[in-house]
């Protein structure tokens, strides 16, 4: 769901404008009615971000998982969950805004409503074509130690 953008298009192409992406209340508006799932994602060219609004119906769950590299905003915009990490069970419900550092290891249970939240984190660099020997680099010789 994409909010429209009133920028002038002289000035945009100077400089970047900031933009109305998205009408979180009217995510959350569609209830159970909702798919599970992302319901929204970042996707404008040239960001230095990610973002998404996910929905998880009753009972639903992200399996535990580390992420190693990007710490993690999570903000509850409806209903419940568990979040589990090493220290236990954390309740959250709308209105929380979570930290997810790297290196955690963190679970979602969604609550008998479901959850609706939104993420944010620094985004992850695109794959890049490395020439053939690039890959030799990271191959063990054959019957050595790696050292």
């Amino acid at each position: 769901m994409a909010v429209e953008d009133s920028g002038s298009s002289g000035t945009a192409a100077r400089s970047p404008l900031p933009r109305l992406l998205a009408d979180t209340a009217q995510l959350v508006s569609l209830g159970g009615d909702a798919p599970a799932g992302a319901l929204w994602k970042l996707a404008e060219p040239g960001r230095q971000l990610d973002a998404n609004v996910v929905r998880l119906p009753a009972g639903g769950r992200v399996d535990p998982h580390t992420e190693p590299d990007l710490d993690v905003l999570l903000l509850v915009l409806d209903g419940e969950a568990r979040l589990d990490s090493a220290d236990g069970g954390h309740p959250l419900r709308a209105g929380v805004l979570t930290w997810l550092p790297h290196g955690s290891t963190r679970a979602v249970l969604a609550g008998p409503d479901g959850v609706t939240y939104l993420t944010v984190h620094r985004r992850r660099p695109g794959m890049r074509i490395q020439p053939p020997e690039a890959a030799d680099r990271l191959r063990r010789p054959l019957g050595g130690d790696g050292a």
